[in-house]
């Protein structure tokens, strides 16, 4: 593991359901590299057996509530299962894409859904003469609804992660709190609706005498490994994701900011670091701008997972690659050629380490009409053993 260095948010894109992601430059004791954000890993359709069996229980989508007052009771009951059922599809959608696509989804009516479940049950009901109560379980084909986003054009992810240890370290007023008692952060995360989430479990750590013995505030922000290693091991966790959130305010309102520098450590993803920024609404308290934080980085844990883990289409319009740099130069040159390429729509850069940059381009035409684009520009493309790849030509560097 390494130290995290000094972080500046060069720009932000906030909330809610698909990627728009932070830049930022990175300043640590060896010297200026860059950024840290997503990474991109494996095609889980190709995946382990255990994937495919954690397959059928990813397609259900459990507890959904419904409440609906008509004026009968087999009005309001036949309404309550209309509603369900579209709630239960999308809630199933969102689970298995990235943010970025939600807008994208397809808006289907009730019978179009009803095609794609297996099956339905309710968990709990009330009922009056005119208003119906009621938690609706759903169960769908997981063949139909990959059918269905591959017909869509949407890439998904449907490997479940190993549950994450995640350990909110606040700092406000001088203070740094991890386990003390009140934490506001802590119970920002604790609090978090049921509902957010879903390839990557979370769980809050007791913080009882063992945790406080095992890690400090301190220690969980400089990525202390063999003490990381223990909080994971007690709670049968493959990583732990340190959120270090500063609470500080604005020098022209004197409102609310909520910097977080939130970092995975372990061993299913490259340890990397998001970082966010979040200032309060107007009308927001404190307690209200950390509630809304702690589920847009739970959004944001989901989202990195399921990067490195998307079903990719044959001939996508976005294409991951990977940029091998020896240095901070080297990206520049590259980045600044290819904002120069007129069939890329947009860029935007996933993960940077040492050796290379990973970069998603958004592009118009096939696989042929890009590369020569990019050759325009004194930018190769190749693929080499099924990645691809993107840097300057020789002559040009």
């Amino acid at each position: 593991m390494t130290q995290k260095g000094q972080i500046k948010v060069l720009d932000y894109a906030p909330n809610g359901l698909r990627v728009k992601i932070a830049k930022v430059a990175i300043k640590a004791a060896y010297g200026l590299f860059i950024v840290v954000i997503l990474s991109l890993f494996p095609d889980p359709r190709s995946g382990s057996g255990l994937a495919r069996a954690d397959a059928a229980r990813l397609f259900e989508v459990n507890g959904i509530q419904v409440d609906i007052t008509a004026s009968s009771a087999n009005q309001a009951r036949d309404m309550a299962q209309a509603e369900g059922v579209k709630k239960s599809f999308l809630a199933l959608l969102q689970r298995l894409t990235l943010n970025a696509y939600h807008d994208r989804l397809p808006d289907m009516d009730r019978r179009q859904i009803i095609e794609l479940l297996q099956d339905f049950e309710v968990a709990e009901e009330k009922a009056s003469s005119v208003r119906y109560i009621a938690k609706l379980n759903y169960r769908y084909r997981a063949d139909a609804i990959r059918d269905l986003l591959d017909a869509n054009q949407i890439p998904f992810a449907e490997t479940e992660s190993k549950p994450v240890v995640v350990l909110p370290v606040y700092q406000a007023a001088g203070a740094l709190l991890l386990w003390d008692d009140p934490n506001p952060w802590r119970a920002a995360w604790q609090e978090r609706p049921s509902e957010v989430g879903g390839l990557v479990p979370t769980i809050l750590p007791m913080g009882d005498l063992a945790d406080m013995r095992t890690i400090g505030a301190e220690q969980a922000i400089e990525g202390d490994t063999q003490r990381l290693e223990e909080v994971a091991a007690k709670y049968g966790a493959g990583d732990v994701v340190v959120v270090h959130g500063i609470l500080r305010m604005d020098s022209y309102g004197g409102f609310p900011e909520l910097e977080v520098y939130m970092t995975r450590f372990g061993f299913a993803l490259q340890e990397h670091t998001v970082v966010k920024s979040f200032s309060a609404n107007p009308g927001e308290d404190i307690e209200s701008l950390l509630a809304r934080a702690a589920i847009q980085l739970t959004v944001q844990i989901e989202d990195n997972w399921k990067q490195d883990n998307l079903i990719k289409f044959a001939e996508p319009a976005l294409l991951p690659l990977v940029v091998p740099v020896s240095n901070l130069n080297d990206w520049i040159k590259v980045r600044d050629r290819l904002n120069g390429v007129a069939v890329v729509r947009k860029s935007e850069v996933t993960l940077i380490s040492r050796r290379a940059v990973n970069v998603t381009i958004n592009y118009i035409g096939d696989a042929e009409q890009l590369a020569l684009s990019l050759d325009q520009a004194d930018l190769v493309l190749w693929d080499e053993a099924g990645n691809w790849y993107m840097g300057l030509r020789k002559e040009a560097r």
